[in-house]
């Protein structure tokens, strides 16, 4: 998988249409399965902050390349991971590939001029999974191992998707979307994972802009900080977000201005202090 751009100018709104389109287009295939997947990853801003009514002087969120979707644990349990694969084949998606034509077996992508793929996780299922390593579903579908990503089954929201579909269709869809303090615990330990400029931005947007302040956002985070991923974010948040020049920061203002702001750093700083002086870190 590629890097993520650096910066916000690099993200383009068709393409992320393309990946709400793709959202519901799996979300109208897929039926009775959607209670096994949760929406996570850089779409979820976009959701469960409303881009049409936002307050004035508050910036759209940028949006994604890409769309994430985590599994349950009781696919592997109940094998409906056959059933799961089998409708995404039916819908036109397959396993993408690499440059050099390698299969890559926990990213798929649709058929068609402007598809965008969608990367699959699940959560351990034992002690032994290796965070980043991938667990096998069938011969060709997998999904990576995602710590904490069982807190996005824990806390999340239903949102309804309107629009069209990858095929240009009409439809309506409620799905699961990853809740603020899941959000929030899993970009943290994204961050702390690959460092990326994107993460340590929609992990912002979400503090500063979710529903009626930090507050909430902080009232969906105390219930999961009992998980040990839950601390361990908590940890990074303290040690990277904390330092007006520390990398989270500076990580947000060179994704949004493609370089060191003070601005935006001393609210990056603000708005991380007043959510864990809230949630009692």
């Amino acid at each position: 998988m590629t890097d993520k751009p650096r910066t916000a100018m690099e993200y383009r709104s068709h393409h992320v249409e393309l990946v709400r389109r793709t959202c519901l287009t799996l979300a109208t295939r897929l039926g009775d399965l959607l209670d096994e997947m949760v929406i996570v990853g850089g779409l979820v801003p976009s959701l469960l902050i409303d881009q049409e009514n936002l307050p004035v002087g508050t910036s759209s969120h940028v949006g994604t390349m890409d769309l994430d979707v985590g599994l349950a644990l009781a696919l592997l349990e109940q094998e409906r991971y056959h059933q799961f694969s089998g409708r995404l084949r039916a819908a036109g998606f397959a396993p993408d590939r690499t440059l050099d034509g390698r299969l890559t077996r926990q990213r798929w992508r649709g058929s068609g001029p402007g598809s965008v793929t969608v990367d699959f996780l699940i959560p351990p299922s034992s002690d032994l999974d290796q965070p980043g390593r991938l667990r096998d579903l069938e011969p060709d579908f997998a999904a990576i191992i995602a710590p904490g990503l069982r807190l996005a089954f824990q806390d999340f929201r239903r949102i309804r998707i309107d629009g069209k579909t990858i095929l240009g269709e009409n439809a309506s869809r409620e799905i699961r979307v990853c809740g603020p303090g899941a959000f929030v615990i899993l970009k943290a330990l994204a961050f702390e994972g690959r460092g990326e400029n994107k993460d340590a931005y929609d992990l912002f947007y979400v503090i500063r802009n979710f529903g009626d302040g930090v507050s909430e956002v902080a009232e969906a985070l105390i219930p999961l900080m009992q998980d040990a991923e839950g601390l361990r974010a908590m940890g990074v948040l303290k040690r990277d977000f904390l330092d007006h020049n520390a990398l989270g920061p500076r990580r947000v203002a060179e994704f949004i201005h493609g370089r060191p702001d003070a601005g935006t750093q001393a609210d990056v700083v603000g708005f991380i202090r007043m959510l864990l002086d809230r949630a009692g870190c």
